[in-house]
């Protein structure tokens, strides 16, 4: 069983920067696309930011131009770069990894970590 594993939420002042992790338990075979995405209370879980096995990004209009997602096939570990953050950032981030072969989609999520930003 591949477990994603995320680090680096916490307590951000606006204007501050975070570096999130997503560390994978092992290599994790045919997969197409890794991508970041947040959810608040009582609210759906939204996109943030994708990036393909080719290296193609895609990002949420809010985070385009203040994020920025990147990989490293060699730890198995994905990164999202967080700079210039504003309070509405504030929400628990999930990593996710999209594995697609014989047996279809399957979809892998971290436990989720918590960024809050406020002074």
């Amino acid at each position: 069983q591949v477990q994603l594993v995320e680090s680096g939420g916490g307590l951000v002042q606006p204007g501050g920067s975070l570096r999130l992790s997503c560390a994978a338990s092992r290599s994790i075979s045919s997969i197409v696309s890794m991508g970041w995405y947040r959810q608040t209370p009582g609210n759906q879980r939204n996109l943030v930011a994708t990036i393909t096995s080719g290296g193609e990004s895609n990002y949420a209009d809010s985070v385009n131009g203040r994020f920025t997602i990147s990989r490293d096939d060699a730890k198995n570990t994905l990164y999202l770069q967080m700079n210039s953050l504003k309070p509405e950032d504030t929400a628990v981030y999930y990593c996710n990894f999209v594995q697609v072969g014989w047996s279809g989609r399957i979809d892998f999520w971290g436990q989720g970590t918590q960024v809050t930003v406020s002074s």
